[in-house]
């Protein structure tokens, strides 16, 4: 018998499939830290563009595919699009990933400069 998680039992073929999809567009560096970034608060494209140190049409480019698989929406404000993620839970993918990740390489940056010979 399948163990459940969160009282959930194996999830169906089609989450399983929307969720690869997710985690798809997320596999690209420079769409994760976009996201990243909108996980911290909504913004345009000009200054994500900046943010992310990527060139306009590209990040509209990576905008327009988050918003066709629903991770990212967004609204016009005058002349301007500002994009934001309207979903709590890929906010919370998103950071608890990142985060993660973020103190393991300080951890094991630390643990090598603490190595005899390192310097630390």
């Amino acid at each position: 018998m399948p163990e459940n998680v969160a009282g959930f039992g194996d999830p169906s073929a089609e989450v399983l499939a929307d969720a690869a999809a997710a985690f798809g567009l997320l596999a690209s560096s420079a769409r994760l830290h976009i996201m990243w970034a909108l996980s911290q608060g909504e913004s345009d494209v000009t200054h994500l563009a900046d943010r992310v140190g990527g060139a306009l049409p590209a990040v509209s480019q990576h905008l327009a595919k988050l918003k066709l698989a629903g991770l990212v929406r967004s609204r016009r404000e005058g002349r301007r699009q500002v994009y934001y993620v309207d979903d709590p839970d890929i906010v919370t993918v998103v950071r608890v990933m990142v985060g993660q990740l973020t103190v393991r390489s300080h951890q094991a940056h630390a643990a090598v400069t603490r190595l005899p010979g390192t310097g630390g």
